[in-house]
């Protein structure tokens, strides 16, 4: 099945140059937004109270105030930066939930936001298994409580062309990898969305194989910008953007980066993914961003930044060849794309 979408639906990701970065210090004036992401993980224990509580946070989830967009501390010039985040402008909180890819909503952009109150983000459970010592089925707020929240400002480059940066708030994957011990066997990492076509109304339709899965190779799984995301702009993740829990990895196209997990598992054999199953003269397992490689039916040297006029040229692993280019050493991009 071909992608229904047009080159010019893509969405962009951001410019590559990087500035110099100013540290995150633990006393930022950031932190106090991950203690209340916590406090609101734990008021949403229950589907009525997390529909409050969505509110409470968000406002109105798509539709960000002045006020909101005044006090959110990512849109500063002069936001404290961590050792893995861009400088670049960040994505506003309304155009980063309001221009979507996720077709389990539908395949429109604004269907997730429209959508998303179906999606029930609690209870939810994690099942973790495979080439792992300790297989679990895990409570997503007792998964998060593992890990103490950091935030990762990361460009998100889309295969449509288009491109954002966003203010990611999670845990990186490396650390739950580990914790798991991988058995001797595992070399890949295989992630399984959320199959319930009440919650996705876009199941419905077999536009694409369902359930949505993705993977990784474990090597690339265990580096350190491999993240797993639980909130955004520092308010729990909507559900337009893949909540309760998903994956963000910077260097390859946003579809990789899966939504709405209910299922890890480790495998010694490279997993299927959806649209490799969908169209695998189009879409590789690797999806790396790579603009000296086309897709099929558009060029993938230059992309349009969410909020930009114009084009700019996209960089090779989206920016951030100087730290993941060695897991591909040796390789043929174009074959392995």
């Amino acid at each position: 099945m071909t992608d229904p979408r047009t080159p010019e639906d893509h969405t962009p990701d951001t410019q590559t140059q990087d500035g110099p970065r100013r540290i995150l210090t633990p006393g930022s004036d950031l932190n106090p937004r991950r203690e209340f992401l916590r406090s609101a993980a734990l008021f949403t224990g229950t589907v009525a109270a997390l529909g409050g509580g969505l509110e409470v946070l968000t406002r109105r989830p798509g539709a960000g105030s002045a006020e909101a967009q005044t006090a959110d501390p990512f849109s500063r010039p002069d936001r404290p930066l961590g050792p893995y985040d861009t400088d670049e402008k960040v994505t506003s909180y309304q155009q980063a939930t309001t221009y979507n890819n996720f077709y389990e909503f539908g395949t429109d952009k604004s269907d997730p936001a429209r959508l998303a109150r179906s999606l029930r983000p609690r209870p939810w459970t994690v099942r973790i298994d495979g080439e792992v010592r300790k297989p679990q089925t895990i409570d997503i707020d007792t998964l998060q409580s593992w890990f103490p929240l950091e935030d990762r400002i990361y460009r998100m480059r889309c295969v449509e062309g288009w491109s954002m940066v966003m203010p990611w708030l999670g845990f990186p994957l490396a650390g739950l990898i580990r914790r798991l011990e991988p058995t001797g066997k595992a070399k890949y990492v295989q992630f399984t969305a959320l199959l319930d076509p009440k919650q996705f109304p876009g199941q419905k339709q077999q536009v694409l194989q369902w359930p949505y899965v993705e993977g990784l190779r474990l090597d690339e799984a265990l580096h350190p910008l491999s993240f797993m995301a639980v909130g955004l702009h520092g308010r729990t993740l909507p559900g337009q953007n893949g909540a309760p829990l998903r994956l963000v990895v910077p260097w390859k196209y946003g579809f990789k980066n899966i939504k709405s997990i209910v299922r890890i598992t480790l495998t010694e054999k490279q997993p299927q993914t959806t649209w490799a199953l969908a169209a695998p003269q189009e879409y590789g397992f690797y999806a790396n961003v790579n603009p000296a490689v086309p897709h099929p039916r558009w060029s993938q040297a230059t992309e349009r930044r969410i909020g930009e006029l114009g084009r700019r040229k996209t960089l090779p692993f989206n920016g951030y060849a100087d730290e993941v280019a060695g897991l591909y050493r040796g390789m043929d991009l174009r074959k392995n794309f």
